[in-house]
């Protein structure tokens, strides 16, 4: 009950309050709205201002964009002009690209095989320019022009120009101990390029991959360089050129010596040394016999027969006598006739038959012996070419012919085995032939003399039978 009476009194309290809220609300309210409807009608104003300007600007964009239509179908036509004027450019280009492309093509090859000769070429030591000329054309992508072409002409003349020319300058160039070096450079159109450096003469040859000018290992002959000194000395008119475009030159630091093709020879060659020493032992030793055994025997033979149709023996074998340490064999025949004098003809011509017969194998000694050595000589080449060959197909059989090096030394042992024994037989065979003639020529003699002496004692013996 208590707390009833309590609850009436604090609402009874409470009422005066809530009225006064009350009121205040509903003037804020009243403001508010106020304040609200101001705010509408000025956002009201400037929706109506901004409708007015979006009209403008929509009727401004409505003619731009008619505008716009009408530049749009204007480019509508000149696309399709274009595409019209493109498609009768791209065949008419067709047309003409194969010409284009062969003729670009044309002057490529041209400047290719232009590029390759100038690298070749040793005048490209004193032009290097040349070559940064001509290397634009060898790029695919680029089309020639007619200054590239003209150009590319103009180093082709240039090039024949320089080949009928005589230079002499300072240039650079590797010497022959491998270093960078400097010197005098002559170099006479295409044959020849020499150098001089610390008194020295050589052949300067062309590198074309180094494109440098290298000096060659070896100096040429004696005369050669004293003929290019006095030419460079202006003190003669004759240099010595290479007609081969430096082949010839080359040979100068690729020759082999003797001693160098004789070992290439393998071990045949030994014993067609053997037979060459043979021989020349042989053919020493005969042609001084012969000689000796030859004699003076017209003068000896004059004088004995001088005696002889005289009737005077005595003399005739004190002749005899006097050069019976000569070892003369028509001496020994006469010797021989002299002591059958007093037999009858037919002995006295079988005496002196049986004198030249027991001479004849002292002569011919050693003749046919040369012959011998003369067919073996050869026949030894021709196995030392055997031999070479199968160590050739040897070597390929293990190896494949990839590397002819690797052939070089078989082919050369039956290259040169074969020239050594030709060159030792066919001198031999010559002077087994002289010498044959020579011994013939001293047998024909003895018997000429022995029927000459026949005659005499028989002509003696006729005139003192009775």
């Amino acid at each position: 009950m208590k707390t009833l009476i309590t609850f009436l009194m604090l609402i009874v309290l409470a009422v005066p309050a809530a009225s006064q809220d009350i009121r205040e609300a509903t003037r804020k309210a009243a403001a508010d709205r106020a304040a609200a409807q101001e705010e509408a009608g000025q956002a009201e104003e400037a929706i109506l201002a901004d409708r007015e300007k979006l009209g403008a600007e929509v009727s401004r964009l409505e003619q731009e964009q008619a505008v716009l239509e009408k530049d749009l179908r204007g480019l509508d036509a000149r696309q399709a002009a274009a595409r019209l004027e493109l498609e009768d450019l791209t065949e008419k280009w067709s047309g003409r690209e194969l010409g284009f492309r062969e003729i670009s093509g044309n002057v490529r090859v041209a400047a290719r095989d232009l590029e390759s000769m100038l690298k070749a070429s040793a005048l490209s030591a004193g032009a290097p320019w040349r070559l940064d000329t001509i290397s634009p054309l060898l790029d695919k992508g680029y089309f020639p022009d007619i200054d590239d072409i003209a150009g590319m002409a103009d180093v082709f003349f240039d090039e024949i120009e320089r080949g009928g020319q005589v230079s002499l300058r300072e240039g650079e160039f590797v010497g022959r101990d491998g270093r960078q070096t400097s010197g005098r450079i002559f170099q006479l159109g295409k044959f020849n390029t020499v150098y001089q450096d610390a008194g020295e003469t050589g052949f300067l040859v062309w590198s074309p991959e180094g494109q440098r000018l290298f000096a060659l290992s070896e100096l040429p002959p004696r005369s050669v360089r004293r003929s290019l000194d006095k030419y460079l000395a202006a003190e003669s008119d004759l240099v010595p050129l290479d007609m081969s475009g430096g082949a010839a030159l080359r040979q100068i630091t690729q020759g082999t010596s003797l001693v160098e093709q004789i070992r290439a020879g393998g071990p045949i060659i030994w014993p067609i040394f053997l037979i060459a020493l043979a021989a020349l032992v042989i053919v020493v030793t005969k042609i001084i016999y012969l000689n000796r055994m030859h004699g003076n025997t017209d003068r000896i033979m004059g004088e004995v027969n001088d005696l002889a149709a005289q009737g005077d023996w005595g003399a005739c074998e004190k002749i005899v006598a006097g050069h019976q340490g000569k070892n003369w064999p028509v001496v020994r025949v006469i010797r021989a006739g002299l002591e059958a004098r007093d037999d009858t003809r037919e002995t006295l011509e079988s005496v002196l038959q049986e004198a030249i017969l027991h001479e004849l194998p002292q002569v011919q000694k050693g003749i046919a012996m040369l012959a011998v050595l003369g067919a073996v000589a050869p026949l030894l080449g021709l196995l030392g070419t055997v031999t070479g060959m199968i160590d050739t197909f040897r070597v390929i059989t293990l190896f494949g012919t990839s590397d002819p090096k690797l052939m070089s030394g078989g082919i050369s042992e039956a290259l040169v085995t074969t020239e050594l024994g030709l060159a030792v037989a066919i001198p031999i065979m010559l002077v087994h032939t002289y010498l044959s003639r020579k011994a013939d020529h001293l047998v024909g003699d003895m018997e000429a003399k022995a029927v000459q002496l026949t005659n005499i004692i028989d002509k003696q013996q006729i005139a003192g039978a009775p």
